[in-house]
């Protein structure tokens, strides 16, 4: 697959808010190019000027997702989260992984294999398109030596919620026996349809947590975004709590707004966070936040605090 290919199929599979920033990233890079290392350098070191120095403490696997820090190239991505103490980045594509290698960072949850967010395993009609993808990029993630591959369940399109599911059940069947062999784990995200996805199938732990039990097996598991959740269901920590099992990844994000997890949202992630660590759950734990500061030392500065409110 081309670079040009990889990077269509890797827009093609992020919302609106996403697919403008990578959109902004390229106009960037046409013209006056991608953030000049003298702005980059400045704004790693007044972060790290800013920082209490206490390590990581170890019970938490942190990374960030690629999408809300578009405006730093993948190598300093790569950097900021080397100086700030971890070591991963979510929803990488191909075309990115040798960065990460050459940084020692790990791509905690690949992507590229998905047609897009609305056209998924829910609807039989785009079965033969992405079994056909997703055995092909299985193949790509093994061969990377990386894990977690992302799906979508798609929408509905007045579809019965329970035909979804069985249609998610027969089209998943197809590269289950593939992802393991190839020791890959398929990821299913459950995003909200109150605010950010009308009409997505997977909008309830329920719905998710029955497709696992349907199709029983490891290498199958939901990404749990803990801020669609809390917009669709509430009830976060004891859906931890009851169903750790099936959760094989973490999403975090502050409600309302999907910016930063301080105190000036309403949930409270030290505690999400030890139910977590207490399950003992041994996968990552991703920031995907938007930043609001408009610098970006500020925006860094954001990850950081944020790192340090997971940390548990």
């Amino acid at each position: 697959m081309s670079t040009h290919q990889d990077k269509v199929i890797q827009n093609m599979s992020l919302p609106a808010s996403r697919r403008q920033l990578l959109k902004n990233i390229a106009v960037s890079a046409a013209g006056a190019g991608l953030l000049s290392h003298t702005s980059f350098s400045n704004a790693l070191e007044m972060t790290s000027s800013t920082s209490t120095d206490t390590p990581l403490k170890g019970n938490v696997l942190h990374s960030v997702s690629r999408w809300t820090y578009g405006d730093l190239s993948i190598a300093e991505l790569c950097q900021t989260v080397k100086t700030l103490g971890f070591n991963a980045i979510d929803l990488v594509g191909p075309e990115d992984w040798p960065t990460l290698k050459e940084f020692g960072i790990d791509s905690s949850m690949c992507n590229g294999a998905e047609l897009n967010l609305t056209d998924g395993w829910g609807d039989s009609q785009f079965h033969a398109q992405l079994i056909e993808r997703y055995q092909r990029h299985i193949d790509l993630v093994a061969d990377a030596g990386y894990t977690n591959l992302i799906c979508f369940s798609g929408n509905k399109r007045g579809i019965d919620p329970q035909v979804g599911l069985q249609n998610a059940v027969k089209g998943l069947k197809h590269i289950m026996p593939h992802a393991e062999k190839r020791g890959v784990v398929i990821q299913m995200e459950l995003f909200n349809s109150k605010v950010d996805h009308p009409d997505y199938f997977a909008d309830n732990s329920a719905w998710g947590i029955e497709l696992c039990k349907q199709l029983g097996s490891d290498h199958f598991k939901l990404l749990y975004d803990i801020y669609h959740m809390q917009i669709n269901e509430g009830d976060i920590i004891r859906t931890i709590n009851e169903n750790h099992q099936y959760f094989g990844h973490y999403h975090t994000a502050g409600v309302p707004g999907r910016h930063e997890i301080d105190d000036s949202q309403e949930l409270f992630y030290p505690a999400i966070a030890r139910a977590i660590v207490a399950t003992g759950f041994k996968g990552y734990l991703a920031q995907e936040f938007i930043p609001t500061p408009a610098d970006k030392a500020g925006k860094i500065e954001s990850l950081r605090q944020a790192i340090h409110i997971c940390d548990v």
